[in-house]
């Protein structure tokens, strides 16, 4: 490289949220030239780690009918049988990130879904409340690391101009097992039981950890990526692996609240969550005994919702990324989404107002759409806003708070339907 080209290079501006300048001008100027595509293959295996990590924590809300009549439980004592995943899983979200920003993604997800893999499989043995309890807790807990391990590797292996797409991918398979698999999972759960599914998601999350722990790399130790490839992400602001450990202290913390983007993201992924954990934990439910589905009837609706929450997550990440790439401000590429999205999600409320499936479904299906699209570009600001060496313990943070109201979603909705047995002021709630 010529004394003038590294003049040049010197010169550019720092990009915000930049963490590591390209190193070679010429791979930016031609940035797909001999370049291979590792990173989509990385996107591939985070996609197979979410999945299997909404199955495992969602299903009980399709056995949630067969337990509460086998096990005698009633709405209120379900709900706090919900909440336990949220509460353990809130918890130890700080202390995820503190992991996560001192092994890195590779150690802290294998581990984590084995952890969580066992606690599915046992939930499939439980015998009474207290056992279930205490083996939700355990999911939970398995599964902080998940949400900021995602954003901790896209913001490592992708530019900031594809990060909302890859989000977008990475949170549609948050719903496609749910969304194509829901018929299959209630005609397992009516012909083979309940606890089959628990059995089946716990073996196959075992595989998943093998294979992250196999092939999950970051950037710069990765053998098959090209000079070219890691040059294209570091031109657009990717980690590459490269990036100083901080450690952690509250003041950090301190630090990292100032921020009024960071509040921002706090109440909209707040409002997010309180939507998604109802359609993960009480719709099914909701379908059968407010709406007089039958098991496998709901099934069938209850996919649906999914199916355009997936439709959403990569509508809304494509756009967001097509703003950037257009050369509108990263703030309203990732802002505008957001706030569509979130009105959206009001249309829960439209299931007050009519009892036929098909037209309930169609509000919940806005809604969920609109959930999908709020939550993928959130996930693309926060690796966006991150401080440099920060961004496990930013996203732990984001996701501890968001996750109250995740937590609070289902105990609440399940008091409210035991005391008024109905799901209209529930959905008030959500709404």
């Amino acid at each position: 490289m010529s004394s003038n080209e590294l003049k040049e290079l010197e010169a550019q501006p720092d990009i915000a949220e930049v963490n590591t300048q390209p190193r070679f001008t010429e791979a930016n100027k031609n940035p797909r030239n001999g370049r291979r595509k590792v990173r989509w293959f990385i996107l591939f295996l985070i996609c197979l780690v979410t999945a299997i990590n909404y199955i495992d924590r969602a299903i009980i809300s399709l056995a949630a009918p067969a337990i509460q009549g086998e096990l005698r439980i009633d709405p209120a004592m379900m709900g706090i049988i919900f909440s336990a995943f949220g509460w353990s899983y809130t918890f130890t979200m700080l202390f995820s990130g503190y992991f996560l920003d001192k092994f890195g993604p590779r150690k802290v997800y294998t581990v984590s879904v084995i952890i969580w893999s066992a606690c599915t499989f046992l939930i499939g043995t439980a015998k009474n409340v207290t056992s279930l309890i205490i083996y939700r807790l355990g999911l939970g807990a398995g599964e902080s690391p998940s949400i900021p391990t995602n954003a901790w590797c896209v913001a490592e292996w992708f530019p900031k101009k594809e990060r909302a797409t890859a989000v977008g991918v990475y949170t549609g398979t948050q719903y496609i097992g749910l969304a194509f698999l829901t018929p299959v999972l209630t005609w397992i759960i009516v012909t083979f039981g309940w606890q089959t599914l628990f059995y089946g998601a716990g073996i196959i999350g075992f595989m998943i950890a093998i294979a992250w722990h196999k092939f999950y790399r970051n950037p710069k130790d990765h053998k098959s990526v090209t000079e070219e490839e890691l040059d294209y992400i570091a031109a657009g602001g990717g980690m590459l692996g490269s990036e100083e450990k901080q450690p952690f202290s509250w003041a950090r913390i301190g630090q990292l609240l100032k921020h009024r983007q960071i509040w921002g993201m706090f109440l909209g992924q707040f409002s997010i969550m309180t939507t998604l954990f109802f359609f993960m934990t009480w719709f099914p439910t909701y379908l059968i005994e407010e709406k007089g589905l039958s098991m496998l009837n709901t099934g069938i609706y209850a996919a649906i919702p999914y199916v355009v929450a997936i439709l959403g997550t990569l509508i809304g990440g494509r756009c967001s990324d097509w703003m950037v790439s257009r050369g509108y401000s990263t703030g309203l590429a990732r802002k505008l989404p957001i706030i569509a999205g979130l009105l959206l999600s009001c249309a829960v409320i439209g299931g007050n107002f009519t009892n036929s499936p098909n037209l309930v479904i169609t509000f919940m299906s806005i809604a969920f759409l609109g959930q999908g699209v709020a939550s993928t570009v959130t996930g693309a600001l926060l690796s966006d806003i991150a401080p440099k060496g920060m961004v496990g313990i930013t996203g732990s943070s984001l996701y501890f708070v968001a996750n109250i109201g995740g937590t609070l979603s289902p105990l609440i909705i399940g008091f409210i339907v035991s005391a008024t047995g109905s799901f209209t002021p529930a959905l008030a709630f959500v709404n």
